[in-house]
């Protein structure tokens, strides 16, 4: 799917984040300074004991004494003033107790009634404030901040409406039955009272389906930027919150502003986090998620018939959401979106060509041929890379070197330097020749692209095909053709080594598959017409065991077996006919580390003299078992 041009962001308002954090930091400060002064007055440093004050007083050194409040200033007749503290009792008393006489100092007592009423009352309900104060400060802060409190029921959906999205159907490639369905969505906004007219409704709910990354949230886009609409986008996980009922109050929010704003759209993406089957929960059918599906039903349901208001929902898991959201009244359309066939794949390419430098000898044609079961992301990914790649090696245009490593790359992963020795690099090299032989050997499949002994991801080489048009059906025959080409490595292990090495692992792992499917799914077995494994449009298996004998299972186990050794028997029969062809590939391997379609051929020609593959008859047709 190809992707329009990414609009900037706008940025938030870090300013106003720095003026909050730095009045909080002010505020705790002048608190904290304020609580230490009271609680906690700082030590005076010409405080005396009272001790010594009577000793001083008794030596007539002290001319006068000034109370205020539990604070007595001694003033004396020579030198600083000093200062000392009472308790509760008064000095008077204290220097009448010590044997002081009234005439030996004067005492001045000075009404602090009025300071005392005004300390006590700051002292008592200052830490309130603060309190109430620092709260006051943190909802006021968290009120314009999205997630706080007071947004906790609302809708965390973005609203795109003058800043609408520039994708347009134009930007969009490969579904055009999908972009059909939808232009019929946006005349429904753009021009409501055309259908009005007619008795017919706009549709509540269009559902996309498929696997990811061939552009359904992008479809979407194009939608809203082709309607010119308020376009309101949500994931489906943002709904979800631990407290329940809070899901339920965003729906409420999110429909109601959508309702105001209409005519609008509201994506919600991967919609299966919120809309899975009930009943499923280990809470019963109360928890948040339940809550928050059952919200979504009543509000698409409760739609007037003309609010001119359309839910766009996407999933890559059909098989998951609740049936009573896909009735009709809710989502009206389920729009399927497929990986792109051959034209699609070169639109798309043609699409994210349009900002990149090609090279003119760039053959888009080719490119889409050789990138069957990509999907507008891996294609997009698949440019990129490419773009990557030639400015790396500080070229001025991407050509089609740069555009085969990056299908590589983004297929089987990057490069990989092994350290190998000359033994393990020619088993590996007749490996992947012995993959190629056989594949070239078969009437039915198709022909090598690449042959590389360089490692990828996890694999120490490769061995690929390009389709010379896509495929939607395949025969018995061309099924055992295919499992003998991916046991063609380990099929040449065994005839050149009479060994066996685990670096056929993932062959076996793909045969091994492929073969039950023939069994369990097409019926291409001895047992007959039979099906006992049921698999999704998207991979998920659903199988059921346990309502099937151990003696038909038993039975299924021997017939794949079969298949397997069967095909390995294919493939050692190619491989010995054609064992020259079998050797000099491997050489030329060893030599030049990759192998193109073009050498492949001319090799082949050479050394069998046959100047395709297909010519030939080794291969039986029909297979027999």
């Amino acid at each position: 799917m190809a992707a329009a041009p990414s609009q900037p962001k706008k940025e938030g308002p870090v300013s106003g984040r720095w003026k909050g954090f730095l009045l909080y930091s002010i505020f705790a400060v002048i608190s904290l300074l304020i609580v230490v002064s009271l609680f906690n007055p700082l030590p005076d440093e010409n405080k005396v004991p009272i001790s010594q004050v009577i000793g001083d007083v008794k030596g007539d050194k002290v001319k006068r004494l000034t109370v205020e409040g539990n604070k007595v200033v001694v003033d004396y007749k020579e030198g600083e003033d000093k200062i000392t503290y009472k308790d509760n009792e008064g000095i008077q008393d204290i220097l009448s107790k010590a044997g002081v006489q009234p005439e030996q100092v004067e005492v001045d007592v000075k009404d602090q009634s009025a300071g005392n009423t005004w300390l006590n009352l700051i002292t008592t309900f200052l830490p309130m404030l603060l309190i109430i104060g620092f709260f006051f400060l943190i909802f006021r802060q968290a009120k314009d901040t999205q997630g706080s409190l007071f947004s906790f029921g609302q809708s965390r959906a973005k609203l795109f409406n003058k800043d609408q999205p520039r994708t347009k159907f134009a930007d969009v490639a490969g579904v055009d039955e999908a972009k059909a369905e939808l232009e019929e969505v946006v005349e429904f906004l753009r021009v409501p009272e055309k259908f009005h007219a007619l008795g017919a409704r706009t549709p509540k709910g269009v559902l996309l389906v498929g696997p990811a990354g061939v552009g359904k949230t992008l479809l979407a886009k194009a939608v809203a930027g082709e309607a010119s609409v308020a376009f309101f986008s949500v994931a489906g996980s943002e709904f979800m919150e631990m407290l329940v009922g809070v899901g339920a109050s965003r729906v409420r929010d999110l429909f109601s502003t959508a309702k105001k704003s209409g005519p609008a759209i509201i994506f919600i993406d991967e919609i299966d986090a919120v809309g899975r089957q009930r009943g499923q929960g280990i809470s019963g059918g109360h928890d948040e998620r339940e809550q928050t599906l059952n919200q979504i039903l009543v509000e698409m349901d409760g739609f007037a018939p003309n609010d001119n208001v359309i839910v766009l929902a996407a999933t890559n898991r059909p098989d998951m959401l609740d049936k009573a959201l896909l009735r009709p009244g809710r989502f009206d359309r389920i729009v399927h979106l497929d990986l792109p066939d051959i034209n699609g794949r070169r639109d798309i390419i043609q699409i994210h060509a349009r900002n990149k430098q090609m090279a003119k000898d760039v053959d888009f044609e080719r490119l889409s041929r050789r990138t069957v079961g990509f999907s507008g992301a891996d294609l997009e990914n698949m440019l990129n890379e490419a773009a990557i790649l030639a400015a790396r090696a500080n070229k001025k245009f991407v050509d089609n070197n740069d555009l085969e490593n990056a299908a590589l790359k983004v297929q089987l992963g990057p490069e990989r330097k092994r350290m190998q020795t000359d033994a393990d690099r020619r088993m590996t090299a007749y490996h992947e020749a012995g993959h190629a032989v056989v594949m070239w050997a078969m009437k039915n499949l198709d022909p090598v692209n690449r042959i590389s002994i360089v490692s990828r991801g996890m694999a120490l080489g490769f061995t690929t095909a390009t389709p010379e048009q896509d495929r939607y059906n395949d025969t018995r025959t061309r099924l055992f053709e295919l499992i003998a080409g991916m046991l063609g490595g380990r099929a040449a292990e065994h005839i050149v080594y009479n060994e066996l090495t685990i670096g056929a692992s993932n062959d076996l792992e793909k045969a091994n598959g492929l073969a039950r499917d023939m069994v369990t799914m097409y019926g291409m077995s001895d047992l007959g017409p039979i099906s006992t494994e049921k698999k999704s449009s998207y991979g998920f298996d659903a199988m059921g065991r346990d309502s099937y004998s151990n003696e038909l299972l038993s039975n299924i186990d021997s017939e794949v077996a079969k298949i397997l050794r069967k095909c390995e028997a294919m493939a050692i029969e190619a491989l010995t006919t054609y064992r020259k062809a079998l050797d000099e590939v491997t050489e030329t391997l060893m030599k030049e580390e990759n192998i193109d379609t073009d050498r492949f051929k001319d090799i082949m020609s050479q050394v069998t003299g046959i100047v395709r593959g297909r010519e030939h008859t080794q291969a039986p047709s029909p297979i027999k078992i």
